[in-house]
């Protein structure tokens, strides 16, 4: 998003933008707000409906004990460190669990990856295996949070308190000071209203109004959300008049829909990566890699080096 940011506002500075994964609308508060969690289902329905039906079963198994304040049945199937005590946990429970689906769709890439822990191969294949293990789903689903929150196998039981922070991204903000950084950043630029709603979805009904979003971060920052601001800022959707900016999305990130999938120029291209997680063509080539992001790669390598080449007709007629 900085880079297509940058090259709007200064574009006597900036020749071009590649934004991966810049999902410059959902983030202006324009897109649906069921879209992100719709999209996280859909890649594990991509690959089992099944896989889908036994998470969402195992969610409704969860509220059932919830609702019974069947506690201590929740904190021996989820190995959580404190016993649940009221309906906060719960909330706090949901959220921990649904995160970490969040993030294997995220990170839904062909080869293992270490930069958010120890990241197998194909996570969301391995999270569908895990769901599809057994008739007990509070384990599966257990041991599928378990590829995210414990890839070590070092935790010795959950916190849910210091592994997942609830905040003003409903997708997740981390952890450490960089957490709180977007968090603020949430609060006062990004406005993300994302909700679950278990029917277009496969996570139990967690809303966030602009209702909700005000009152959480007037009590945790102080501070009124500016709903419109990056809509005035950076030009929301009316981006036809932008140039020398290219929008890769790949087809497996929750993100892209947030996004720029169509081309709106001949400068202003969409690039659409089959098989793609989350900004795919940003990392390093592997053997791993579908065709699909080897020919998003060369194309947008093509395109910078005409943005280069005019600039560098431009700088030979000024200079003579």
């Amino acid at each position: 998003m900085l880079s297509a940011y940058m090259r709007q506002r200064y574009p006597n500075l900036v020749a071009g933008a590649l934004a991966a994964s810049a999902p410059v609308l959902s983030t202006a508060g324009m897109g649906d707000p069921a879209q992100f969690f719709r999209d996280v289902t859909s890649d594990f329905e991509g690959y089992a409906p099944a896989c889908s039906a036994a998470v969402k079963g195992a969610f409704e198994r969860v509220q059932d004990l919830a609702e019974h304040q069947a506690y201590e049945r929740l904190q021996s199937a989820f190995a959580l460190c404190k016993t649940p005590s009221s309906p906060q946990d719960i909330r706090q429970l949901k959220g921990f669990l649904r995160n970490a689906f969040t993030l294997l769709a995220m990170l839904d890439y062909p080869y293992s990856t270490h930069f958010w822990g120890d990241m197998p191969a194909h996570p969301v294949k391995v999270a569908c295996e895990a769901m599809l293990s057994g008739p007990d789903l509070l384990a599966n689903l257990r041991n599928t949070s378990g590829i995210v929150y414990n890839s070590t196998g070092e935790q010795s039981c959950f916190d849910l308190y210091s592994l997942y922070v609830e905040c003003a991204d409903p997708t997740g903000c981390g952890l450490g000071s960089n957490s709180l950084a977007w968090d603020y950043q949430a609060c006062t630029e990004i406005e993300l209203c994302f909700e679950s709603n278990n029917v277009t979805d496969m996570f139990p009904p967690m809303t966030f109004t602009q209702a909700e979003r005000q009152a959480y971060c007037s009590k945790r920052w102080g501070v009124v959300p500016r709903p419109g601001w990056l809509r005035t800022q950076y030009w929301g959707d009316a981006l036809s008049t932008a140039s020398n900016i290219i929008f890769s999305n790949g087809d497996l990130d929750p993100w892209a829909n947030g996004g720029v999938r169509t081309s709106l120029s001949p400068s202003v291209v969409a690039i659409n990566i089959k098989d793609g997680a989350h900004h795919l063509d940003l990392r390093g080539s592997n053997n791993a890699d579908p065709p699909s992001v080897i020919t998003a790669r060369k194309m947008e390598a093509n395109l910078i080096a005409q943005w280069v080449e005019m600039e560098k007709l431009k700088y030979n007629k000024i200079s003579k």
